[in-house]
């Protein structure tokens, strides 16, 4: 399926973005491994002067501007090599990690209302212990968590410099830099899939890799557990999912990636139920298209519907990040299909429309086949 995605043109990158732009297609380009690392090592010696206090801007205008998602992906993952590595300061004992947490919650009998929940978490001595108990981090025991949950927007490229200078600190190995808490607006009506970080240090000798563990271990659940009560609010029950805690490049991508799979997970157990009680097993359509808004942009929508009743359809718009490709997100949603045992999955080709010309309601493919509107290249 095509990335329906549009991507600046290079022409119009910044100069230091451009070289860097540049070296990454050399890079993909090189006939030998060696010449491939000569221009890798050259876009990591530029990472790491602008992962330097005050080039925040800079550094995201480097992404921003990036002319295609391949170009995007190889300067990320080069960006996320050098954070793991420690720089811009690999001789310093303090890192930063941070550790996603995915969480879900509604209000009870769809009563009417709102609440929030909050942004700040008085019990985290409790969490740093059950990390520190089960050797969440590489058996490190040099650990301290910050109160706030953050918003992804705290952790993203722009800010990164800034929070990596404050490892220089003098108080950097006992408390964790302050960052703006993000309390969790719940609507009535509909569970909600939020996605917050707890953000931490730890001390680690230079070389040393604390954070190697990709994968949620024994810690995850009483760490959900400790979570879910803290947030929970009166006629508001939580569910707090934690992934691994990873450097903040690292952890905000996989965040992103487990709120869109959690949601993904939420929409369909409820749609696949309410389809089947009403008309019966469901068919799944999987469309790709190109958003009005913002331009440039991409979904990859799923459509479930019934062709003994056409009228009643459930839909799910996926954006596409600028990490992702396009398949990828596909096939995470078939897997998860076939997971809920839905046989009758469906691709429809070709990049499509954000809206229906003819309503102007978002685009979905529903099970009878027809074309709402035609496919747009």
């Amino acid at each position: 399926m095509d990335d329906p995605r549009r991507y600046p043109d290079a022409s119009a990158a910044p100069h230091g973005a451009a070289r860097l732009h540049d070296l990454a297609l050399a890079s993909h380009a090189a006939a030998t491994a060696q010449s491939a690392d000569a221009r890798d090592a050259e876009i990591a010696c530029a990472i790491d002067d602008l992962l330097r206090p005050g080039h925040g801007d800079a550094l995201a205008a480097v992404f921003a501007s990036a002319p295609s998602a391949a170009v995007h992906r190889h300067l990320w993952r080069v960006l996320a090599q050098r954070e793991r590595a420690g720089a811009p300061d690999p001789a310093s004992l303090v890192r930063l990690f941070a550790l996603p947490v995915v969480v879900v919650a509604g209000i009870e009998g769809g009563a009417a209302g709102a609440t929030t929940l909050p942004g700040v978490i008085d019990e985290v001595s409790t969490l740093t212990a059950i990390l520190r108990e089960h050797g969440a981090l590489a058996g490190n025991e040099a650990i301290a968590l910050g109160k706030a949950l953050v918003a992804a927007d705290a952790l993203d490229f722009a800010r990164l410099p800034d929070l990596l200078a404050w490892r220089a600190m003098a108080d950097a190995p006992t408390a964790p830099h302050a960052l703006p808490p993000a309390p969790i607006a719940v609507a009535a009506g509909a569970e909600g899939v939020h996605l917050r970080f707890l953000v931490g240090t730890l001390l680690a000798a230079p070389g040393a890799d604390p954070m190697r563990a990709a994968e949620v271990g024994k810690w995850g659940m009483p760490v959900a557990q400790a979570l879910s009560r803290v947030l929970a609010a009166p006629g508001v029950p939580v569910l707090a999912l934690p992934r691994a805690p990873q450097p903040l490049v690292t952890a905000l991508w996989q965040g992103r990636q487990a709120q869109r799979e959690v949601g993904a997970q939420l929409f369909a157990s409820n749609a696949i139920r309410k389809l089947r009680a009403a008309t019966g097993e469901p068919t799944a359509v999987i469309s790709v298209h190109r958003m009005d808004s913002p331009p440039g942009g991409g979904e990859v929508r799923l459509s479930l519907s019934s062709p003994f009743d056409p009228r009643q359809a459930e839909g799910l718009r996926c954006s596409l990040l600028p990490l992702d490709r396009v398949l990828d997100v596909v096939q995470m949603l078939e897997t998860l299909l076939a997971d809920c045992r839905v046989r009758d999955v469906r691709r429809e080709p070709g990049v499509h429309a954000d809206r229906d010309p003819a309503t102007g309601m978002t685009l979905l493919f529903k099970s009878d086949g027809g074309r709402p509107a035609p496919a747009v290249h």
